[in-house]
């Protein structure tokens, strides 16, 4: 036994490191809490791997392990778990990406086996695919491990990541307390690992995106915000399934949240063949609904809520409704608007189905709904079993991980109910986007990729835009792309093209 603050010493992390972690197994590094509890943190599992991506082969390390969090009384508080692949003979200046997905409340389970990992999940079918074994892990031509080494983060609470010590729940689950622990993982691994000067992208999907837009402000730090000075600047963000209007910012007004949810109800449409397409490429009619929704339709709905909309009016806003979204025009009269949970289970009505509202390729019968917004969302439902599966048999038989606890691919309970949305040094009710732009204001090379499903009904890639817009993000550092997929816009026979968006932003970060 060691206790954990010899974690914190160059013996462990530099020379030598891998030799000294093969002959120390499965040992315990035990650290003592000031109450007396002892703090367990596993040894590093370090295996070895290759793969082919792109056509070039690529031997790997694979690092799955724990990082102790301290406090400022040097306390233990918590523990992060990661998957790290590193490049064999890698050189220090080689690209990092810190890959997270979002929540409240997920571990990096989707990034990590649905296309940036060097293995993925093997589904039988990429859209509603049977979600009953056998599923299984299999190589990732698309992972981005040719372009730069991977670093998955847990966040606290999730995955195996854990509070211990004196650490305590309201430490950890917050919009700035969740931040602060992630960029804390961030400046220990890059210490551990060597590398200070390598090129530093972040990755965050959903939720994921908001924490990655608030990183760069806790990784340079600061004396009003998390009072120590890091110093970490990144090269490029990518936000996934952008969440970038959430809870602890002002939203968006009802008229201008019905108006931005009106693209991916037409999507919907479109890939479902409700509506005429007349020849026109999802890009082309997404184009032509999001001029009409944030024009005609827009000034339509403040007309309606301020009672000067006459009835010749809605009828003809109705009937463009109509053409958009293929539901008859008294759908949506006389209000004008719809939820896009009303709308997941109007659309195909007439063929007994309900379309997922995460990704609304997938459907399941509209009978028998139970109302649980994850089982019963005809996406989540098919393919969260699979992701779940898959990443157990790559965990204890490509990995060699071995974990007496359940891994929390997303956790409800005891942690979204507790999240602190409120905001410390910030306008009131600023958006997500407005960090971003904050950031790109004192990093004048960083680049941002902001990529959307056009059939994600969740996150829509219409409200994404008008964050980023209304933020004021330096659109000649932002890239902006739409795939033909839903929230997780990997799935769908979108993923190579998804990662080489990414690969050209690496290679554009790089000076």
């Amino acid at each position: 036994m060691v206790t954990d603050r010899a974690l914190r010493t160059p013996t462990v992390w530099f020379g030598g490191v891998f030799a000294a972690l093969a002959l120390l197994g499965s040992v315990l590094c035990a650290g003592q809490a000031l109450a007396g509890e002892t703090v367990q943190v596993a040894a590093p599992v370090v295996t070895r791997h290759e793969t082919t991506i792109r056509g070039q082969r690529i031997a790997y390390t694979a690092t799955a392990g724990e990082t102790l969090l301290r406090n400022d009384r040097d306390e233990p508080i918590a523990t992060i778990y990661s998957f790290a692949y590193v490049k064999a003979g890698a050189e220090p200046g080689r690209p990092v990406m810190f890959v997270f997905n979002g929540g409240p409340g997920s571990s990096s389970i989707w990034l990590h086996m649905g296309v940036v990992g060097p293995r993925r999940v093997q589904l039988d079918h990429e859209v509603n695919p049977s979600n009953v074994p056998p599923f299984g892990p299999t190589d990732n031509p698309d992972s981005l491990l040719d372009v730069a080494d991977l670093v998955f983060i847990d966040p606290v609470g999730t995955g195996f990541s854990r509070i211990v010590g004196v650490g305590k729940p309201e430490d950890f689950y917050g919009i700035d307390e969740d931040a602060e622990s992630v960029a804390q993982f961030i400046e220990l691994w890059l210490t551990r690992n060597g590398r200070w000067n390598a090129p530093k992208y972040l990755m965050g999907e959903s939720y994921g995106s908001a924490r990655a837009a608030l990183l760069p402000r806790a990784l340079m730090g600061g004396p009003t915000y998390s009072g120590v000075m890091r110093g970490i600047t990144v090269n490029g963000i990518v936000l996934l399934g952008s969440s970038l209007n959430g809870a602890g910012t002002a939203g968006l007004s009802p008229s201008l949240g019905a108006a931005l949810n009106l693209p991916a109800m037409a999507a919907t449409a479109w890939v479902h063949q409700k509506i005429d397409r007349r020849g026109r490429t999802i890009e082309a009619f997404d184009a032509e609904v999001h001029g009409f929704a944030t024009t005609d339709y827009l000034a339509a709905l403040d007309q309606a809520a301020a009672g000067t909309l006459d009835d010749a009016q809605r009828t003809a806003i109705a009937a463009r409704l109509s053409a958009y979204t293929g539901l008859p025009a008294s759908a949506w009269l006389p209000s004008l608007t719809m939820s896009p949970k009303a709308y997941s289970q109007q659309v195909l009505a007439d063929e007994g189905l309900t379309v997922g509202l995460y990704d609304s390729r997938y459907t399941l019968p509209s009978a028998h709904d139970g109302g649980e917004p994850v089982a019963d969302d005809p996406a989540m439902g098919r393919y969260v079993p699979g992701f779940v599966a898959a990443f157990h048999a790559m965990l204890t038989e490509d990995l060699k991980v071995q974990e007496d606890r359940p891994y929390g691919a997303i956790v409800w309970r005891n942690l979204l109910s507790a999240w602190n949305w409120k905001r410390t040094g910030v306008p009131e009710g600023q958006s997500f986007a407005g960090d971003l732009a904050t950031a790109m204001r004192r990093n004048g090379d960083l680049k941002v990729l902001v990529a959307s499903g056009y059939f994600d009904m969740v996150t829509t890639p219409a409200a994404a835009q008008d964050a980023l817009v209304k933020a004021g993000v330096p659109a000649d550092r932002l890239t902006i792309r739409n795939y033909e997929s839903g929230h997780m816009l990997y799935l769908g026979d979108t993923a190579a093209a998804f990662s080489d968006d990414v690969r050209a932003l690496i290679r554009d970060g790089r000076r």
